[in-house]
């Protein structure tokens, strides 16, 4: 449980550096950059992951390309308070009943009462946003359209790292694939722009790319400890870091529904953890 809240703050923080950042797009690909980077450190000490998950291992690859360009734009228009309470709230529901239908994985009564107290308090948080009037439809369509996105890579690596036969394996290959195509379109597409851009944010995107790696990493190698019915709901407990970050560092405020989402998704991290 320790190791997956240390993820759910790595994962808020690399959310909250794409958000405050002035490009938004080039501080996402730089962040990729780095998290392939620091996979592709990790690769010589590890075994390749077994030939059965490779199927799975393409499609995370592809589908994560869809969820960081979703991210991306869903943080062009909308606070963090609002689009990561929607992208992360309203998937662990879906996961836990897909999990439980097409894998024969279901939680107990009291951990699905944690699936259902999770995904109560960011939806509150969300609402609390609407309420303020500065809803977005694009926005909001963006959010859950990367919500659907988060519940389809959850379910594809969770039974993917599971077939490899070695987690940090499969987590490596999965996030320093993607970098070869990406620095190939940085120097064809936006070479001159991209380079100025990754010379004065090396570091942060250095700093982003290990949370991103770690965060993920973390999730995976849990999913073959626990069930992914569990680890996905706990995961989303990330809101209440982000909060938190959003609140010290961006300047956004936490009204009474913002204080009640906290206690209920605090709630939901207990019940899981009893469960």
């Amino acid at each position: 449980m320790l190791a997956i809240l240390l993820g759910a703050a790595l994962h808020a923080t690399w959310n909250a550096f794409v958000r405050s950042a002035a490009n938004k797009f080039f501080d996402t690909i730089l962040a990729l950059l780095g998290m392939g980077f620091w996979a592709g450190c990790i690769l010589p000490f590890v075994p390749f992951p077994d030939a059965a998950s490779w199927p799975y291992l393409i499609a995370s690859i592809l589908i994560h390309v869809a969820y960081f360009l979703l991210v991306v734009l869903s943080y062009r228009d909308a606070e963090l308070s609002f689009a990561y309470p929607i992208m992360r709230g309203t998937a662990p529901a879906f996961s836990a009943i897909l999990a439980a239908y097409l894998l024969k994985e279901s939680p107990s009564l009291i951990g699905w009462i944690g699936v259902f107290l999770i995904s109560s308090g960011v939806v509150v948080l969300s609402l609390d946003s609407w309420r303020s009037g500065s809803l977005k439809r694009s926005s909001l369509f963006i959010a859950l359209s990367n919500a659907g996105v988060i519940v389809i890579y959850t379910l594809v690596d969770g039974v993917g790292v599971r077939l490899s036969g070695h987690a940090l394996g499969y987590i490596g290959w999965a996030f320093f694939s993607p970098i070869v195509p990406i620095f190939l379109a940085l120097l064809i597409r936006w070479r001159g722009a991209a380079a100025s851009y990754v010379r004065h944010n090396l570091k942060r995107g250095m700093v982003s790319g290990a949370c991103i790696l770690g965060s993920y990493g973390i999730a995976l190698w849990a999913m073959t400890r626990a069930p992914i019915a569990l680890v996905a709901p706990l995961r989303e407990t990330s809101v209440l870091f982000a909060m938190v970050i959003a609140t010290l560092f961006l300047g956004e405020e936490i009204s009474r529904w913002r204080f009640l989402s906290i206690v209920t998704i605090s709630a939901g991290a207990i019940a899981i953890k009893i469960s």
